[in-house]
């Protein structure tokens, strides 16, 4: 019997794998870009100044491999714009890794793709929200989403204004931005990408400044997030998690599916 409900639950995984694949790298279309697709890939290129571009898709054999990686840094070159190729451990031919390096891509460090079939998810979950936690919705008031992310990472987020501003002000029904606060200062934000078609609803910059960790803020946004995905009837959570973020995710039945790799093209220039 158990060797029968591991067989399922693998087949069910790569059946997941699948549609994931389908919805989040092949159909899939952010704010802010502009998506093209070629006989072999599925990129997309940045509309919003100082945004880099992004590879989501690839669908290369050991001939042509080559001359396929080429052609995509060559139009990114063209167009002036870095870019990722987004690898993800099933993608071919098996050596794209080496592949890329070798063409002077870089390698940041591996997310786990983890997914919550929300049929699946704990109670917790739907429960109201109590803490302070309010949805952004006017462009001119996301400077408090990058004041967290700078904190809480010590980069300069200065492009999150433009990217999340355009997206609000142009495709407002495909993102939630929300913000959490105590005694009225924002320490912790994340935002929600609600595809027009698939089944998988995104999750992206779950971020809280140090001081305000293990109040529940996380657990807040997460729960936001999910229900406003429940509201528009998908199906999946999906998100690229980070060693710190995957252990609390597990604990609210999201799954591992699959490693992503973000490969890192700087131009020349």
């Amino acid at each position: 019997m158990a060797r029968w409900q591991d067989e399922h639950h693998t087949m069910n995984k790569s059946n997941l794998l699948a549609l994931f694949d389908q919805d989040q790298r092949i159909d899939i279309e952010y704010p802010g870009m502009s998506r093209e697709v070629t006989p072999n890939a599925v990129r997309h290129v940045a509309t919003v100044a100082g945004e880099e571009g992004s590879l989501s898709y690839s669908r290369l054999d050991e001939i042509g491999a080559e001359a396929a990686i080429q052609e995509q840094v060559d139009y990114f070159e063209s167009l002036g714009q870095d870019f990722e190729w987004k690898l993800y451990d099933h993608d071919r031919p098996g050596d794209l890794k080496d592949r890329l390096v070798a063409h002077g891509f870089l390698v940041e460090e591996a997310e786990a793709v983890l997914v919550l079939d929300l049929q699946r998810a704990p109670d917790l979950l739907w429960q109201p929200v109590k803490h302070d936690v309010r949805r952004i919705g006017d462009p001119q008031k996301l400077f408090d989403v990058q004041s967290v992310e700078q904190q809480v990472w010590d980069e300069d987020f200065s492009w999150i204004g433009l990217y999340l501003g355009s997206a609000l002000r142009d495709k407002p029904e495909q993102m939630s931005v929300y913000v959490a606060y105590l005694d009225d200062r924002p320490v912790s934000t994340a935002w929600i990408l609600f595809p027009t078609h698939g089944r998988f609803a995104s999750l992206w910059g779950g971020s809280t400044l140090s001081v305000a960790r293990n109040q529940g803020l996380y657990t807040a946004l997460l729960a936001i997030r999910a229900q406003g995905a429940r509201a528009r009837h998908f199906d999946y959570l999906c998100v690229d998690a980070s060693p710190m973020s995957r252990p609390i995710l597990e604990k609210f039945n999201f799954e591992l599916i699959e490693w992503t790799y973000p490969y890192k093209w700087k131009r020349k220039a």
